[in-house]
């Protein structure tokens, strides 16, 4: 499985724009419930102006708001952000920790974010269960679970050494364009024949 889906695509990432821990980390924090190309669009005009901690905290939340205002959910994330920011300046040096238990205590963070942070900027194979890894999970066969630390935990399991890495970025992949939700598109899948789903679309259907 894992074969074909690095041949198809050599070295994943995140959609996600970032260029250092701290723009990830903002980045993730705001795309719950939200789409990385909105996030992408708000982020674009927010990080030329603050993309540190301490800018940010300079912004204070309204002047945030400003900026992230078309993403859901903002004035939650707003809260969030700047709580982060200050923890990062009085804690840890303004820096991103690298370390699960220093993320997973930042306000809006949980899991999955400190997950893609510890996996897409800094390099831990860790994989982070959104909706489309559970769904490519589940559906596949690949590592069956009811809830998300299930299927974490059964894909770290098996997904085999080598392709840990970057197992996060091809599985979300996907689900997102290949494994959808209403109509996944099995006739053009590279893994169907591997896949366990037992109700594949056709290329009539």
């Amino acid at each position: 499985m894992f074969s074909r889906l690095a041949e198809l695509d050599p070295n994943p990432t995140t959609e996600l724009e970032y260029d250092t821990p701290f723009e990830l980390l903002v980045a993730v924090i705001l795309s719950a419930q939200a789409t990385d190309v909105g996030v992408n669009k708000a982020t674009r005009r927010l990080y030329p102006v603050a993309n540190t901690p301490q800018k940010i905290l300079a912004l204070g939340e309204d002047g945030l708001k400003r900026y992230i205002s078309t993403i859901g959910l903002f004035n939650a994330k707003a809260r969030n952000v700047i709580a982060t920011c200050r923890i990062l300046v009085e804690r840890h040096g303004g820096e991103v920790p690298r370390d699960r238990a220093a993320l997973e205590a930042l306000p809006g963070v949980g899991r999955k974010t400190a997950n893609v942070v510890l996996n897409t900027a800094f390099g831990e194979p860790t994989i982070a269960v959104d909706t489309h890894i559970f769904r490519v999970a589940n559906r596949t066969g690949l590592a069956p679970g009811k809830d998300v630390r299930a299927v974490e935990d059964g894909l770290l399991k098996r997904v085999p050494p080598e392709f840990l890495q970057n197992a996060h970025h091809w599985l979300i992949l996907h689900g997102r364009y290949v494994c959808k939700a209403r109509r996944p598109e099995c006739p053009v899948c590279v893994i169907r024949d591997l896949c366990r789903f037992p109700n594949k679309t056709t290329a009539e259907s």
